[in-house]
C-alpha cells in the first residue's frame, strides 16, 4: 500500500548564515513546515579562511534574526547570555567580533534548531506538475517552495587553473591545504579583505613565514572598505529596494561606482599590515612582501621546480616575471546559477544568462505563481552591493517567509534612515 510523499512548505538547500538565518524565522512558525539540507556533518563557515585574527566587518547585531526578530532565541544576545560571555563582550567593546565567534554562533544556533538535517547532499531540483522534487543523497522531497542558498563557487583566473591543486588553489582552501610556508616564494593574487588576511596570516608567524611574498592587485592601491555613517545606509533595506527600481543599464554602474562599501579593505587590517611590514623592514631588517599595484597575474608557467608568474600592468608597461613556490587567489566568487537548478533553465526567466528575481527574492519563472524558487546571495543584480552582504541577511530571510507564509509575519518595510531612498516605481514595494 502506497502513501502519499510528504510535501514541505519550504525546502531549504545548503545552510551558510543565508538559508540558517532564514530557518530560525521559520522554526518558530508551527504551521509551517520546512526543512533545511545540508552536505556537510556540521555547521562550518569557510573553514580554509577561517584564521586566527579575521574580524568580522558587520556590527554583531546584523546576526541570524535581531534586526527583524530581537526576541528570536537564536539571536547574537541569547547566545552571548547562553554562553555567560555577555558582560566579557561588552568589556571588549567591540562591535565588530571576531569570525570565529560568529561562527560558533550559527553553529550554536544550529545545534538548537530542528528543521535542519546535516550530512545530505542535494542533487537536483526538478517541478512534477504539483510541487517541486529534490532529489538527494537520502532520497527525493517535495517541497511546495524551495530556498537556494548553496554558496557561489571560487574563481580562479584562467591562467592559474590546471595546475597542481596543492602549489596554486583558492585563498578559500588555505588552511585546508596545509602548507610549510618557512622560506617559501609565495604570491598572492587580489587586493581584496581576503588577499589582505592572507598576506597578514603570512606575515605573523616567525615560524612560517615566506622567503618572499609577491602580492599583485589589479586595483589602484589597497583601498580601505568605507563604513562610514552615510555609506553604510547603502546597507539598509530601503536602499535595496530603491536599487531594486534603478534601469537595469543603471545598476552596474552604480554597483561599480559603491564598490568599496562592501569590497574594500577593513581599516583595522590595514594598519596592522602597515605596521608589521614597517617592523620587519625597520627593525627586524627584512622586506619580505612585494606589492604590485595595478597590475594582473597574466601567465602562470610551470618551470624546473618552480612556477614562472608573469604579472602585466594594466595600463600598459613592461611586464614582471617572478619565480615562485605557491599561489594563493583571492579572487573572489563566480556569481551565476546554480547548478542545483539546471534542469529547471528553459522554465525560467533568464538575462545575460542568469535568472531574474522578484522583489520577494523568488525566481520569475513560468510555473504556478504560490510555487516558488528562492535564492540566497544571488542577487546584486537586482538588490546591489548589499546583497552578498551580512547586513540585511535577516531582513531578506523575512522577505522570503513572508512570501512563503503569504502575510506579513514580519515588518521588512521602510525604516528610519538620514537620506531619502524612495523607490522610482511600486516595482520596488514588494
Amino acid at each position: 500500500m502506497s502513501t502519499t510523499p510528504k510535501t514541505y512548505d519550504l525546502v531549504g538547500v545548503g545552510t551558510g548564515p543565508a538559508n540558517l538565518s532564514l530557518a530560525a524565522l521559520t522554526a518558530r512558525e508551527p504551521d509551517l513546515s520546512t526543512v533545511f539540507l545540508e552536505r556537510k556533518p556540521a555547521f562550518d563557515w569557510h573553514p580554509g579562511l577561517m584564521l586566527p585574527d579575521a574580524e568580522m566587518q558587520v556590527h554583531f547585531l546584523k546576526d541570524l534574526v535581531s534586526p527583524v526578530d530581537p526576541t528570536n532565541p537564536y539571536s547574537f544576545p541569547a547566545f552571548l547570555v547562553d554562553t555567560k560571555r555577555l558582560y566579557r563582550l561588552l568589556v571588549t567593546g567591540r562591535s565588530k567580533v571576531p569570525r570565529r565567534e560568529f561562527e560558533q554562533y550559527c553553529r550554536w544556533a544550529a545545534d538548537r534548531m530542528d528543521n535542519l538535517r546535516f550530512g545530505v547532499t542535494s542533487e537536483s531540483v526538478e517541478w512534477d506538475g504539483g510541487a517541486f522534487l529534490v532529489h538527494t543523497t537520502d532520497g527525493v522531497l517535495r517541497a511546495r517552495n524551495v530556498s537556494v542558498g548553496t554558496g557561489l563557487p571560487a574563481k580562479l583566473p584562467q591562467c592559474a587553473t590546471g595546475h597542481d591543486p596543492e602549489r596554486v588553489f583558492h585563498s578559500e582552501q588555505l588552511l585546508k591545504r596545509p602548507q610549510d610556508f618557512a622560506g617559501k616564494r609565495v604570491a598572492v593574487v587580489g587586493g581584496g579583505q581576503s588577499g589582505a588576511e592572507v598576506v597578514h596570516y603570512l606575515l605573523s608567524s616567525q615560524a612560517q613565514r615566506p622567503a618572499k611574498i609577491i602580492w599583485g592587485t589589479r586595483r589602484t592601491n589597497l583601498l580601505p572598505l568605507d563604513d562610514s555613517p552615510f555609506i553604510d545606509e547603502l546597507f539598509l533595506p530601503d536602499f535595496s529596494r530603491y536599487f531594486y527600481t534603478l534601469p537595469e543599464a543603471e545598476r552596474e554602474e552604480v554597483v561599480g561606482r559603491l564598490r568599496m562599501a562592501s569590497d574594500g579593505i577593513s581599516l583595522s587590517l590595514l594598519q596592522d599590515l602597515y605596521r608589521r611590514l614597517y617592523d620587519l623592514e625597520l627593525l627586524e631588517g627584512e622586506r619580505p612582501c612585494r606589492i604590485l599595484l595595478d597590475q594582473y597575474l597574466a601567465t602562470l608557467e610551470q618551470t624546473d621546480g618552480a612556477l614562472l608568474a608573469t604579472w602585466q600592468p594594466a595600463r600598459g608597461g613592461t611586464p614582471l616575471r617572478e619565480e615562485v613556490d605557491l599561489v594563493v587567489c583571492a579572487t573572489g566568487y563566480e556569481h551565476g546559477m546554480s547548478e542545483l537548478l539546471l534542469g529547471l533553465k528553459d522554465r525560467l526567466t533568464l538575462q545575460h544568462g542568469t535568472p531574474l528575481v522578484r522583489p520577494d527574492f523568488s525566481l520569475d519563472w513560468d510555473g504556478p505563481a504560490q510555487n516558488r524558487i528562492y535564492v540566497q546571495n544571488a542577487a546584486r543584480r537586482e538588490f546591489g552591493v548589499a546583497d552578498p552582504n551580512l547586513s540585511l541577511l535577516a531582513w531578506r530571510s523575512a522577505v522570503i517567509a513572508n512570501s512563503v507564509l503569504g502575510y506579513e509575519r514580519y515588518d521588512t518595510g521602510a525604516v528610519s534612515t538620514a537620506l531619502d531612498w524612495e523607490p522610482l516605481s511600486a516595482v520596488g514595494q514588494a
